[in-house]
């Protein structure tokens, strides 16, 4: 079991090597915490599953969430400094966050890649990427500065269609979620955004392949940020979604392992 290596971040609050045997562990002296993890949107559903499973085996340690932009909630914890951990959809958010305020066991835990997206009865007729370009598609990405906008933008130029596909743009979202919004809602005729989220929504929405020699993985970091008061938690939840049971629900859940 994955605790058998992060319990000696938590030795200090809770006699762990009960949690090895399937026991909880208890400490009367040692008051609940509430551990607050900052996420990147296209995490949501899979975060909220390894939260739920990471309380299992650490029930002294309860973990609530903040899923946004990377770059929104990098900007909040350099201005609020309410997060104890970070996890990115893109190193250049977590770059941000470790110059100020500073983070600790960065490391690189999942990638995705991208995909298109449309309503499943395919209004605009979208069968492959340079479909995006057709006269009145009406296109929506994230905006300019959201890692998930910023990787569409990539592909496009990657294909040579980027100038030709924005002049399609009818949107440009603050996070995948608000893309994938667009499309279930029939407001446009396609999008690109994760693969991940293709497995959240099912069969709302249809998916179009992106070739492998123009998509852009995506490679996703987490870390402890400085300053948190409950560092050891900050750390062993790091290293639970690194593990064996976080890496396992990430899978489920559409998203690639670490190394691509």
């Amino acid at each position: 079991m994955r605790a058998t290596r992060i319990a000696p971040r938590l030795a200090v609050i809770a006699c762990l090597a009960s949690a090895c045997t399937g026991t909880t562990p208890v400490d009367s002296s040692i008051p609940p915490t509430q551990l607050t993890v900052f996420a990147a949107s296209s995490l949501t559903k899979a975060f909220t599953q390894i939260g739920e499973d990471f309380h299992t085996v650490f029930p002294d340690v309860t973990v609530t969430f903040d899923f946004g932009s990377s770059t929104d909630l990098a900007s909040q914890i350099q201005s609020e400094g309410t997060a104890d951990v970070f996890a990115s959809a893109s190193d250049a958010a977590m770059d941000t966050v470790q110059s100020d305020p500073g983070v600790s066991d960065r490391t690189k835990f999942a990638t995705n890649d991208l995909v298109i997206i449309t309503p499943a009865d395919d209004p605009g007729g979208i069968g492959s990427i340079d479909d995006l370009t057709k006269p009145g598609v009406k296109l929506v990405l994230g905006a300019q500065g959201v890692p998930v906008g910023d990787y569409a933008r990539e592909a496009l130029k990657n294909a040579g269609i980027e100038q030709e596909a924005l002049a399609n743009v009818v949107s440009n979202e603050d996070d995948d979620a608000s893309v994938v919004g667009k499309i279930t809602s029939g407001e446009a005729d396609a999008a690109i955004v994760y693969s991940s989220d293709v497995a959240a929504v099912g069969d709302t929405v249809r998916s179009v392949e992106i070739p492998n020699d123009v998509n852009v993985v995506a490679i996703y970091p987490i870390a402890a940020v400085t300053g948190s008061k409950y560092p050891d938690q900050a750390r062993s939840f790091v290293d639970y979604v690194g593990g064996t049971e976080g890496q396992d629900v990430l899978q489920q859940f559409g998203f690639g392992p670490p190394g691509g």
